[in-house]
């Protein structure tokens, strides 16, 4: 006999553990038992988690919640749906909790593994568990060795002495993103650019493709416009300014622009501080202001450097150039100033740029800030007018006046002005005509340059993948053969950094080993991958992750690749979504995939957000603490009610949910629904534990349409068929929910299923066992708990993972009477209800003969009715 109230704390363990012992979601592919090759294949992917010390906050569930939807949606539509869990278990972050903790990493990767798991599995998602990955096993990270092996054949993994930061307490090289001001995003440690020799992945050699490639792909816009921009192909020309004095006179800056027909408008060029000329072009009297300014530079991230709302700031060296395009050195205008500014970077384009302030907004205010001439050589078509927002649009960018002249920048194209070589050209043409000129006199060349550099891949930390590969004693490397695979990391009790030592390489009976090939000394490389490398392939091991003999067969990936949707954070927009995207054309290229792109479709969830709670003098409260007095969140103890404001989940901020807390509270059914209900999956939202018992209330109101006030299942629930009105309304209740499940819009969807709820709950006696099942099916991928015991209570033996997914009947979800407001000379006076199908002129009819209309507009004709069907009626009088 079901139990009179919605009994989470039983019912969600027992089905979990009914799903673990049956393996109901075990996904069987080409070769395994089971294999029903003539259903079509769905691949649901999430991105895997990184198991950190603290375990799961609610943020997390969010895009777990919206694929096991779409996982459990799809196989009742009758789809083979792999949809896997794993870990990205190497990396700092483990590290650094180790050395922190005196736990070994390997320690801690399997006690945070099993926490992550337990709390995952709480929430019962439809994951194929026999299909689970960990990065930081042998039996995977052999593959990763192997695949590095394979872009070490195609000489697209090379060593190279690059410019690095350096983070002496994390004891490892940092990217330009893990750095901040010259410290540590990470512990915020500081960090010095220095020389080191890198492993090094040749991304670049993959630019156009990574490019164009992204036009076929169904992911967001923003995601796919910061992929070009990450990339930045630019075609332009470079141009030689040669140097006019000093020690370094007649050496050449190359300079990469754009914009070659503004080459007239040059009126300075800026080096990049790292730019190997700056020391030799720099004079004597101002070594000492550069060398200053070169040091504070060297401190400060790419990023923070490149940021257009930052001050400008830079030096003068001293020295001049000739711009080329001024074939007379007489003229005042051929010699520019040579400047260092940390808006330029070494590595992009040639590190130097010439700089056209009337044609450039972050060169205008430099030229403005530091007094440099700025000087038009381009002008709009036609003359620009409008507001500010409509001058900006049309190029023109700023309009300033200085020392009594009015000076503007256009950045748009137009006609060429003051330029002999190219005047009155348009710019297309007036680009192409002042390339061949420089070509043909030997001052430049075309190019296409990116600001896309080829990928640091070495890291000096312990905690990750070794490199498979031998240094020899002529100062060569090799690959460790394939059978030796995987070279396993050495277990040390002191992992911890030292210097600019690399902990592996205190393991001195693991580097010193043989060449097998000649039998010779050998050392192994001591360096590790970075945590990106695990993730680069992994969807591709979920696979086949249980093959000793290859990465994955051939077979298995034609039949589950691509992955039909990806689900994670947009803060992965970049990095690892284009390095994962590289790594796969290299296998498309190597005949290892068959497909060029990995993620067919991409979809990023919203961040959750913390309600943090402060008294007036800013002290925190914790929000378990907080006391609720109505809607006002007031102090435990004083009373005093509290600030709120909604920012990131944090501990230090005492606004971290665990999803133990609710799951032990409300239920996993109630966490993941009220997950899906908080707003659209793609927006930012605060979680709020008072908004929780809303959605709690309505799971028991579901319960109750099964049992009535003594646990007893309803006895209008014999009755097969039920009320007509209830079977509109299901009707409705399906389509609405198919549509929005389709187009990820779980809100809306669950709104859809409340509003059925409502209706059969005001109709209990008139619903039928039919009705109540398709319902049951319906709520099933956002409840499943909850939905199988209904099931199971309506008498079906079997799990409903596999049901077919209730179909809806058009007939019946078209309304038989829609409601519309009726407006008196534009005033909405009334509202009435008319047949769904009604006429134009029978509304009209029913509008005026509405009491409240008919009593307004007494004796008077209406002068006009305006009747927009389904929408409103107008009744014009006067």
């Amino acid at each position: 006999m079901p139990s009179k109230t919605y009994d989470f704390l039983a019912i969600e363990p027992k089905w979990q553990r009914y799903w673990e012992e049956h393996k109901t979601f075990r996904a069987p592919g080409p070769g395994d038992p089971g294999f029903d090759p003539s259903k079509p294949k769905y691949y649901v992917l999430d991105m895997f988690p990184y198991p950190s010390g603290e375990g799961l906050h609610v943020g997390h569930p969010e895009g777990y919640t919206a694929t096991d939807i779409i996982a459990r949606y799809k196989r009742m539509r009758g789809f083979n749906v792999l949809h896997p869990m794993g870990w990205d278990a190497f990396g700092l972050p483990t590290e650094q909790y180790a050395r922190q903790t005196g736990v070994h990493p390997a320690e801690a990767t399997r006690r945070n593994i099993e926490t992550f798991r337990r709390q995952i599995k709480s929430l019962g998602f439809s994951y194929d568990w026999d299909r689970e990955i960990n990065t930081s096993d042998p039996k995977y990270y052999r593959w990763t060795q192997w695949i590095f092996l394979k872009l070490y054949e195609r000489g697209l993994a090379y060593e190279a002495d690059v410019p690095v930061w350096w983070c002496e307490e994390l004891g490892t090289v940092l990217s330009n993103e893990e750095v901040i001001d010259g410290r540590s995003e990470r512990g915020n440690y500081p960090c010095v650019r220095k020389p080191l020799r890198q492993w090094m992945l040749k991304i670049t050699a993959y630019a156009d493709r990574l490019l164009a490639d992204l036009d076929g792909l169904d992911w967001p816009q923003s995601v796919v416009e910061m992929q070009r921009n990450w990339i930045g192909r630019s075609e332009g020309a470079e141009a030689d300014f040669e140097v006019a004095d000093g020690l370094a006179a007649g050496e050449k800056i190359a300079v990469f622009t754009t914009r070659p027909d503004t080459l007239y408008g040059a009126t300075y060029l800026v080096l990049a501080p790292e730019h190997p000329l700056v020391s030799k072009v720099t004079s004597p009297d101002r070594r000492n202001e550069v060398e200053r300014y070169v040091r504070d530079a060297l401190l400060k991230s790419d990023l923070a450097r490149t940021d257009l709302a930052k001050e400008k700031t830079g030096v003068f060296t001293g020295a001049y150039a000739w711009n080329p395009v001024f074939e007379d050195r007489t003229d005042p205008r051929a010699r520019v100033p040579i400047w260092v500014a940390d808006y330029v970077l070494a590595t992009y384009g040639t590190g130097a740029i010439m700089c056209v302030p009337a044609h450039d907004e972050r060169d205008f205010d430099f030229a403005i800030e530091f007094g440099l001439p700025i000087r038009e050589v381009v002008r709009p078509e036609h003359p620009i007018e409008g507001d500010e927002q409509q001058k900006a649009r049309a190029g023109l960018k700023r309009e300033v006046i200085c020392g009594g002249q009015r000076l503007t920048c256009f950045v748009g194209d137009g006609i060429a002005v003051n330029s002999p070589l190219i005047d009155g050209l348009p710019t297309a043409e007036a680009k192409k005509r002042i390339t061949r000129w420089l070509e043909q006199h030997g001052l430049g060349r075309f190019r296409v340059t990116y600001r896309l550099r080829d990928w640091i891949f070495s890291r000096q930390h312990y905690w990750g993948e070794p490199f498979p590969i031998l240094h020899l004693e002529d100062g060569t490397t090799k690959p460790v053969p394939e059978s030796a695979l995987p070279v396993e990391l050495p277990h040390m009790s002191d992992f911890h950094p030292k210097g600019v030592m690399r902990p592996l390489e205190r393991a001195v009976d693991w580097v010193n080993t043989i060449d097998p090939d000649t039998g010779r000394p050998a050392k192994r490389d001591t360096n590790t991958m970075p945590n990106w490398a695990g993730s680069c392939w992994y969807y591709l091991r979920y696979l086949d992750p249980h093959n000793d003999q290859c990465p994955w067969r051939p077979e298995v990936e034609r039949y589950w690749m691509p992955v039909d949707l990806y689900v994670g954070g947009a803060e992965h927009a970049v990095l690892h979504l284009l390095y994962a995207r590289f790594w796969h054309k290299v296998l498309y290229d190597a005949g290892l995939v068959s497909t060029p792109e990995p993620f067919r479709k991409l979809f990023n969830q919203g961040m959750i957000l913390g309600l943090t709670f402060r008294t007036r003098d800013k002290r925190l409260v914790s929000y378990k603490d907080v006391k609720w007095v109505g809607d006002r969140p007031t102090h435990p103890e004083t009373g005093e009610e509290l600030e709120v404001t909604v920012e990131k989940m944090s501990k230090s901020l005492r606004n971290v949910i665990n999803p133990d807390e609710v799951v032990a509270q409300y239920g996993a059914d109630t966490l993941r629904l009220y997950e899906m209900f908080m707003g659209p999956l793609e927006v930012v939202k605060p979680w709020n534990m008072n908004d929780v018992a809303g959605v709690h209330r309505f799971l028991h109101r579901v319960w109750r349409l099964l049992v009535d006030e003594e646990g007893r299942i309803r006895p209008n629930l014999e009755n097969p068929v039920g009320s007509p009105f209830l079977e509109r309304a299901l009707h409705r209740c399906i389509e609405k929910v198919t549509a929005d499940i389709e187009r990820m819009a779980f809100n809306t969807a669950i709104s859809a299923m409340m509003v059925f709820v409502n209706e059969a709950t005001k109709r209990v006696q008139e619903l039928g066992r039919s009705q109540l099942e398709r319902f049951v099916l319906v709520l099933s991928p956002f409840a499943p708990h909850l939905a199988e015991e209904m099931w199971q209570a309506l008498g079906h033996e079997r799990t409903l993972a596999y049901e077919p997914w209730p179909r809806f009947d058009p007939a019946f979800t078209r309304e038989e009477e829609v409601e519309i407001p009726v407006q008196v000379n534009g005033r909405v006076r009334a509202r009435i209800r008319v047949p769904a199908n009604a006429t134009e002129e029978e509304i009209g009819r029913i509008a005026c003969a509405e009491e409240r209309i008919s009593r307004l507009l007494g004796s008077r004709p209406p002068k006009r009715i305006v009747v927009v069907p389904g929408r409103l009626v107008n009744i014009v009088v006067s």
